[in-house]
C-alpha cells in the first residue's frame, strides 16, 4: 500500500478530533447506545475512505530508473534469463494482493516459465501493517523447509485475512513441521535480512508497495525502469518488451 503518512495522519487526527469533541446540545434527546455505535461506524468509514484516497499509489513520487546490485535470495525462473525483475513487497498490502491475484499468474506463464525473466523477491513490510513483519518472517521460515514461495503466495493472496492463527494454519496446510516453524517465527533469526531488504529499497527510492525494478541481467546487477503499483498485465508486458528490445 502506498503511503503519504504525514498528510494522512494529520487529516485523520483532524477528523477524529472533530468527531469526538462535538457534543450534542443539552436540549437534544440523548441517543441510544445503538445510535452512538452507528454514528461511530459512519465516522470511521468516512475517515477510511478519505485516507484511502490520500494513499492511492499514483500520487507518490517514484524514481524513473533504479539500480539493484544484489540479486541473491529467493528467485523464480532461469538465472541466465535475459531480464531480471526485483519486486519489493509488503505481504499485507492490498495492492500487492491485487498484483498477486490479477497479474502475476499471466506474468509467470508468459515470461518466467518461458525463460525470459528471472523474478526476485524482496521484503518491504510497512510499519502500519501489523502482520506484515510476521508474514515476512513466516515466508523465510517456510523457506527453510523448502516452501518459501508457497507460503509467500498463500499469505499475499490472503492479505486481508492475515493473523497469527491464519499463518499457523497455512503452515499446517503446507505440511510444514509445526514445532520448527513456530520456533523460527517466534525468533528474530531473519530480521537482519529483512532489514537489509528495506535498506536496499530505501536506496532504490521505494516509498510503497509493490514496486518493481526491471533490467537486463548482468553479473553486477540490473539497472532499468521502476514500475510502480499493481498494474494490469498488459502494462508489465509492454514495459518488459521495451527493455528486452534495447
Amino acid at each position: 500500500m502506498f503511503i503519504r503518512t504525514a498528510a494522512a495522519a494529520a487529516l485523520a487526527s483532524t477528523v477524529l478530533s472533530t468527531a469526538t469533541s462535538a457534543a450534542p446540545p443539552q436540549t437534544a434527546p440523548q441517543p441510544t447506545i445503538q445510535q452512538q455505535n452507528e454514528e461511530m461506524i459512519k465516522e470511521l468509514r468516512a475517515i477510511r475512505q478519505l485516507l484511502e484516497r490520500l494513499t492511492e499509489p499514483q500520487g507518490a513520487p517514484q524514481p524513473q530508473v533504479a539500480k539493484v546490485s544484489n540479486l541473491g535470495g529467493y528467485s523464480l525462473g532461469r538465472p541466465d534469463a535475459p531480464l531480471t525483475m526485483v519486486e519489493f513487497t509488503d505481504l499485507q498490502c492490498p495492492y500487492c494482493r491485487q498484483f498477486a491475484t490479477t497479474t502475476f499468474d499471466e506474468l509467470k506463464r508468459n515470461w518466467i516459465d518461458t525463460g525470459r525473466l528471472r523474478y526476485i523477491s524482496r521484503d518491504f513490510p510497512l510499519e502500519f501493517h501489523q502482520q506484515a513483519m510476521k508474514a515476512a518472517r513466516a515466508a523465510r521460515c517456510s523457506g527453510e523447509q523448502g516452501k518459501f514461495w508457497e507460503m509467500r503466495w498463500a499469505l499475499m493472496r490472503n492479505a486481508n485475512l492475515l493473523s497469527p492463527a491464519f499463518i499457523t494454519k497455512t503452515a499446517s496446510d503446507l505440511k510444514l513441521d509445526g514445532d520448527t516453524f513456530a520456533a523460527c517465527t517466534a525468533s528474530t533469526r531473519f530480521d537482519a535480512a529483512i532489514q537489509a531488504d528495506m535498506v536496499e529499497a530505501a536506496n532504490v527510492g521505494v516509498t510503497g508497495t509493490p514496486t518493481f525494478v526491471v533490467g537486463r541481467t548482468t553479473p553486477s546487477g540490473i539497472e532499468g525502469p521502476v514500475i510502480v503499483g499493481a498494474l494490469e498485465y498488459a502494462k508489465f508486458d509492454a514495459r518488459l518488451k521495451q527493455v528486452l528490445a534495447k
